[in-house]
């Protein structure tokens, strides 16, 4: 495309004398040795002048091409320089108004009114889409049935409607990641153009979490950066999807979301669910925020596969983390409705949570305190509610005294402290805090008439639920409806 000819090569100026320099004839003596000891190809290829400036855009709107050019400069007896004398790259500009004549439709009306085909009749022309070569100017006349191929079309054309293609001296070419057209630079996993896969890491695992009872749990967290993201799964169960402040995606709050493109952190996830029980998710990325991957389990869980790219430079805080939200401790989130009844045919027992009483402990079951009016009252009426961390319990007489660590405040009438105490008025605490274990507490500020004792009351059946993000979300609601 474009070479030059050999009779096209710059040639040594003539005018030269039988007579020579003495220093010429040294060099040639010079450049004859060089070439025995090199052999018969030691003439090489010629050398490329640099590339001259990009040319003005093709159009004045919407899609188009710009090209630069460059010389091949060889003495007598070198070959022809390895590559093109030209180059396209697209350009960009504003979208066209509408109702604007599109460029291949500019082009057939050229020849309107003008005598074709060997004799005087005219036609009006339009475009033609189904002749072979799609960059060739194919006209169909209107109002009859055949169409006329005018010769090429302009550089810059597109192939056909819609196509991301443009027609470049009779070829559709497409661009490359470096913008280039015809190069065939592609972006590797890692999103970098022409790139080897070689600066990110595959992430690829299977969770097998058989979950212990319905609801929500957490399988993974893509972290922020991560490309062609890919989960799927084969059962009853559904995917969800979280954003970072707790807001979900897709099939969030029981609900379950039909399936479609959703926006998410930057990106675009496209949600599939067949009728054979198989549902996928997908992103291309890169995801701009974490987002956190969960299941609503709904029967035992046969498996769920996912799979990320992730920046090497990305991959340590990855894990850093994931180890600081306790991963894989997978923190399960119960459910507050009831489960619905198995589908026909027979599909496994639904395992719904179940906390038997130890025949050994004295202690009387719990009343149930689950329910969004419960999670409002308490909060709307607590003096604090914080996210902390079960480090010690010490029962006492009439009371049980748990140390924690405070790691989030979400409302606070008066300062905490990085460690406190919470005192619930009982040897039989409900609801019961497991050692190590990270909740959501409500707690109450009691102080003695005496102003001896300052405390954090944790009340009898109050507000005290494992931590998990859905559970972090729903606080957040919550903090909304309390009146003023």
């Amino acid at each position: 495309m474009g070479k030059l000819r050999p009779g096209e090569a710059e040639q040594l100026a003539p005018g030269h004398t039988g007579r020579r320099h003495p220093l010429q004839g040294l060099l040639l003596l010079l450049w004859t040795l060089l070439n025995c000891g090199l052999g018969d190809n030691a003439q090489g290829s010629g050398e490329w002048t640099p590339w001259g400036s990009w040319s003005r855009c093709s159009s004045s709107c919407g899609q188009g091409l710009s090209m630069r050019s460059r010389r091949c400069i060889r003495f007598p007896g070198e070959e022809l320089c390895w590559g093109h004398t030209h180059e396209y790259r697209l350009c960009q500009l504003p979208d066209c108004p509408l109702g604007a004549v599109p460029f291949r439709d500019l082009q057939c009306a050229l020849y309107n009114g003008h005598p074709v085909l060997g004799t005087q009749k005219t036609y009006l022309w339009v475009p033609f889409y189904g002749a072979p070569n799609q960059c060739d100017l194919n006209c169909l006349a209107e109002g009859h049935d055949f169409y006329h191929s005018f010769g090429r079309v302009l550089d810059g054309t597109p192939c056909s409607q819609g196509s991301p293609g443009l027609c470049v001296a009779g070829r559709c070419l497409s661009a490359g990641c470096d913008g280039l057209l015809g190069s065939g630079a592609r972006e590797d996993r890692c999103g970098r153009c022409g790139g080897a896969n070689d600066s990110c890491l595959f992430v690829q695992r299977v969770f097998r979490d058989a979950g212990a009872f319905a609801g929500y749990w957490n399988v993974t967290l893509i972290p922020e950066g991560a490309r062609h993201i890919r989960a799927a799964h084969r059962s009853r169960n559904h995917l969800a999807l979280m954003r970072g402040d707790g807001r979900y995606v897709l099939n969030g709050n029981w609900a379950v979301s039909p399936p479609g493109t959703y926006e998410a952190a930057g990106t675009r996830v496209v949600y599939t669910r067949a009728t054979g029980r198989e549902e996928t998710l997908s992103a291309a990325g890169p995801t701009s925020q974490d987002l956190l991957l969960q299941v609503l389990l709904q029967e035992p869980n046969p498996g769920i596969e996912f799979e990320f790219w992730l920046p090497q430079e990305l991959y340590s805080p990855f894990q850093a983390q994931a180890q600081a939200l306790g991963w894989p401790l997978w923190q399960p989130q119960p459910r507050e409705v009831e489960p619905r009844p198995p589908e026909p045919p027979a599909a496994p027992t639904v395992i719904l949570h179940q906390t038997p009483t130890p025949t050994s402990d004295p202690c009387p079951p719990c009343p149930d305190t689950r329910g969004r009016a419960h999670r409002l009252l308490h909060y709307c009426g607590s003096d604090f509610v914080f996210r902390a961390r079960v480090r010690g319990r010490l029962r006492q007489a009439q009371e049980t005294r748990y140390e924690v660590r405070v790691q989030l405040i979400y409302k606070n009438r008066s300062p905490l402290r990085a460690l406190e105490y919470v005192w619930a008025p009982s040897r039989c605490p409900c609801p019961v805090l497991a050692l190590h274990r990270e909740y959501l507490l409500a707690a109450r500020r009691l102080i003695s008439p005496d102003g001896t004792q300052d405390r954090l009351l944790l009340p009898h059946a109050g507000y005290a639920r494992p931590w998990s993000p859905a559970e972090d979300s729903r606080v957040r609601l919550a903090a909304q409806h309390c009146p003023v």
